[in-house]
């Protein structure tokens, strides 16, 4: 009885990369969802209800996952840069995104690495 190793290897290394991409997909909308979250916690909000702060969902767009607003899409771009007034000036940004981009980026790296380590 002879053994094909460099099928058995192959084979070894074809269930290893689909353990791993489920992991990496269950880590990606996991992340993504607290990605939302945080969102959801730091943005400004108007005594008036909040409806922008609320809009913050993590979607799944084909293979990967999104987080955007959903009620208020323009006003993202308007209040972390800033803009400029009707009659002059410029409104300061009031920076929510960056600072949790960086950290949803940095927490899907460690757990990336953390799943291909095993």
């Amino acid at each position: 009885m002879s053994i094909n190793v460099s099928s058995f290897i192959t084979q070894t290394l074809a269930n290893y990369a689909n353990g791993v991409g489920e992991e990496i997909e269950k880590i990606a909308e996991k992340i993504a969802k607290e990605g939302a979250q945080q969102l959801r916690e730091r943005s400004p909000k108007r005594p008036s209800g909040g409806a922008y702060a609320k809009g913050w969902r993590a979607k799944k767009v084909g293979t990967q996952w999104v987080i955007h607003n959903a009620n208020n899409y323009q006003l993202t771009h308007l209040l972390e840069k800033g803009h400029a007034k009707v009659n002059g000036g410029r409104v300061d940004p009031r920076v929510h995104i960056a600072p949790v981009e960086d950290e949803v980026v940095n927490e899907f790296i460690q757990e990336v690495e953390g799943a291909i380590r095993g």
